[in-house]
């Protein structure tokens, strides 16, 4: 059995993630800031196990990883990253501190994770990594300068990464859906000072699919990209935006 890790799995995109993982067989290890019921939950729903710990904490990341691997009786061999944190202001109002801690969690607790994991995936001589990135991290976006440019960092290290660890067997990709139906929704509302619904339907208005993604739509690429019949899929980018933008990065 494949042990995999998902963080940011108490939000509405980790959770779809973590099920679908663990619908095709994986043992999942949830991972999350804060412990809870909700992650709780998860992992027994998914007969999986909960792993607290702060993704900007390297250290923390270091002892989950390794709390995961004794749990598990092996080494992490799919590593999903996906925890994120996203404030919006437009960039000249944007306090330094909340700036740094969006690119300290999004891009440095990925480069956190992928330490954290990668002497494991060595050892069993390969693994899958994704990162969540974001259209965002493409095309940019207004009032969302430090959260575009983690996400186009997480493109950028995907890219590298998978150049440097392909000859090891270790397969890394990124995704960058567009906008998701997720409680994260409710950040835009409030940037924009518009409901949760008005939100859903002015982004709606711009994917010629009409509406935006599902989060199970966003978990079958990541099931796809970790599927170990795909190991030659390496240091790519799947944008999964129902047409907002071309693949061109």
């Amino acid at each position: 059995m494949r042990v995999a890790l998902v963080t940011g799995a108490a939000g509405g995109l980790g959770r779809a993630v973590a099920r679908r993982l663990a619908a095709d067989g994986a043992l999942v290890a949830v991972f999350d800031r804060s412990p809870g019921r909700e992650l709780d939950l998860l992992a027994e729903e998914i007969g999986g196990f909960a792993v607290p710990a702060d993704v900007a904490d390297p250290e923390a990341v270091r002892e989950m990883a390794a709390a995961v691997e004794e749990r598990a009786g092996a080494p992490i061999e799919v590593l999903v990253a996906n925890a994120a944190y996203m404030t919006m202001a437009p960039f000249t109002e944007h306090d330094l501190d909340d700036w740094w801690r969006i690119v300290d969690t999004n891009l440095g607790g990925t480069f956190a994770c992928v330490q954290a994991v990668l002497p494991g995936m060595r050892a069993r001589g390969g693994g899958h990594m994704v990162f969540v990135a974001s259209e965002w991290g493409v095309i940019g976006w207004p009032g969302a300068s430090a959260y575009a440019a983690s996400k186009a960092g997480l493109i950028s290290l995907a890219k590298t990464l998978g150049r440097e660890l392909a000859p090891e067997g270790i397969a890394v990709n990124a995704i960058a859906p567009s906008v998701i139906d997720t409680p994260q929704l409710e950040v835009d509302a409030r940037a924009a000072g518009v409901s949760s619904e008005e939100i859903r339907r002015r982004y709606a208005e711009r994917v010629p699919l009409g509406r935006t993604a599902a989060p199970e739509e966003i978990a079958a690429a990541v099931a796809h990209l970790t599927d170990p019949r795909m190991s030659s899929l390496v240091g790519q980018v799947i944008h999964v935006n129902g047409g907002t933008t071309r693949a061109r990065a």
